[in-house]
């Protein structure tokens, strides 16, 4: 499907794009993969590690319609990876937070559309779910965005748009587990816990590209692909990364949540299970006539109503790493 394709990833420079680069080129034989970021030191370093004849770097921000504009021209497949990701700031930086996350993704839609780009992925976050924090609201709006994209596309043009969204990367740049590490190694006395009820949904990163890369495939236009994940708890993160160490209860931060949500319960008349993930069916029709059916997907795995009221709960989910197992799988994701 990616061989002698052209693909371009907004925000490429962060820990998906490294990622997903890296997967790519060793998988198939792209034409392109174009790097779009705002930060040239980044684009630096990455073109350090790869230079390939394929890679391409684009100075630009999501902001900046015009210019996306002008990087899409001939790609065939974009990931928007570019956003303001961290709780904290968003909530003491809310206009920044909403012209990065909902005019940015604005931008992406047309700038895909004004390209006739054939397949567009957008990633979301579980903060998305039932938001209480601005960077999720915003998540919320960008995913809204682009499952009404599919809306704009007229039959004279080819281009789908969907969104895949899931939980904690482990070791993502800004993420808990780098922090704890970082604290391990300067000598730490205690490791800070926000809660010890805390849970979230745990997924490496490696998982995530192959998760998007498998739902380009599968998408039909307009579904929230939600993939199927072990939790944690963040206590339970806490003693298998430092036994040994005392842990400090420091209270959750502005806009945290004790559980994740990845499917609400609003929205299980319209969740489908998969065996290895759910989708989240357009509340929306789509006025062209396509109005695909949403429980066979491209790669013909069938799924089937969950029950109503579902929801998917980081608290309640059947699935819990314990403490030896959110080691190994730590390991498993190159941060031992």
């Amino acid at each position: 499907m990616f061989d002698n394709s052209s693909i371009l990833i907004t925000g490429g420079t962060g820990s998906f794009g490294h990622k997903y680069t890296e997967t790519i080129i060793r998988r198939y034989k792209p034409r392109k993969v174009i790097i779009y970021s705002r930060d040239e030191l980044k684009q630096s370093q990455m073109q350090e590690h790869f230079n390939h004849d394929c890679m391409r770097y684009f100075i630009g921000d999501v902001r900046d319609r015009e210019r996306l504009t002008m990087a899409m021209k001939g790609v065939d497949y974009v990931i928007h990876a570019a956003a303001l990701k961290q709780v904290p700031a968003a909530e003491y930086n809310p206009m920044e937070c909403i012209k990065t996350n909902v005019n940015g993704a604005e931008n992406v839609i047309h700038a895909a559309l004004a390209n006739n780009v054939r397949r567009v992925i957008a990633l979301s976050t579980d903060k998305a779910a039932n938001p209480i924090n601005l960077y999720g609201a915003t998540k919320l709006c960008s995913d809204k965005l682009f499952v009404a994209a599919n809306n704009l596309v007229g039959n004279d043009l080819q281009t789908r748009f969907a969104v895949t969204r899931y939980g904690n990367v482990v070791g993502s740049r800004g993420s808990v587990v780098p922090l704890f590490k970082r604290l391990i190694e300067q000598g730490a006395d205690h490791l800070p816990v926000t809660d010890p009820r805390m849970t979230r949904f745990w997924i490496t990163l490696q998982e995530g590209v192959d998760f998007v890369l498998d739902n380009f495939s599968r998408m039909r236009g307009g579904e929230i692909f939600v993939p199927k994940l072990p939790s944690i708890r963040i206590a339970d993160l806490a003693t298998a990364m430092a036994p040994k160490l005392p842990q400090r209860v420091v209270g959750i931060r502005p806009g945290e949540k004790l559980h994740e949500v990845m499917c609400p319960a609003d929205d299980s008349h319209l969740t489908l299970e998969f065996t290895n993930h759910f989708v989240i069916r357009p509340s929306i029709l789509f006025f062209d006539g396509g109005n695909p059916d949403f429980g066979k997907d491209g790669l013909g795995d069938t799924g089937a109503n969950v029950d109503a009221g579902f929801e998917y709960n980081s608290g309640t989910n059947p699935r819990f790493l314990s403490i030896d197992e959110i080691g190994l799988f730590n390991q498993r994701a190159g941060i031992g």
